[in-house]
């Protein structure tokens, strides 16, 4: 799947992210529009590294959805910041599955979901204080 930016008539491959969300850094799995693997990295847990962490999404195609877990605590930062960038922002719950260290991988449950829609054990982001949704 391809996007066109604006009226110019350029396509860009469309990118799902997950985000898994951590008190010091989150790990950011980006797909393609078939749920192929395209990286993972680290990332600060600060404004800069929500920069960082978009950019580097950004890198891939057009960023259309992002999976983030916690949004209510440790991904609320992140997710006011991809909201705040224009692009949508879903839940993901983080005991869907989980178990152990396996379950820290951002991958394992976003490529199961294809992009556009919520990732398993997902939900559109909810309304929080902490959002500012």
């Amino acid at each position: 799947m391809t996007v066109t930016i604006g009226g110019t008539g350029v396509r860009a491959r469309a990118i799902t992210g997950g985000v898994d969300t951590h008190a010091d850094a989150h790990v950011a799995a980006a797909l393609d529009p078939i749920g192929g693997l395209l990286g993972v990295r680290e990332f600060p847990a600060t404004p800069a590294g929500y920069a960082r962490l978009l950019g580097w999404l950004g890198g891939f195609g057009t960023v259309c959805l992002v999976g983030v877990e916690g949004t209510g605590s440790y991904g609320a930062g992140l997710a006011r910041h991809i909201a705040a960038a224009g692009i949508r922002v879903v839940e993901v719950d983080r005991s869907a599955g989980r178990t152990g260290a396996a379950g820290a991988n951002p991958t394992r449950w976003m490529r199961s979901a294809p992009p556009g829609r919520p990732s398993p054990g997902g939900r559109p982001g909810r309304p929080r204080a902490a959002t500012g949704r």
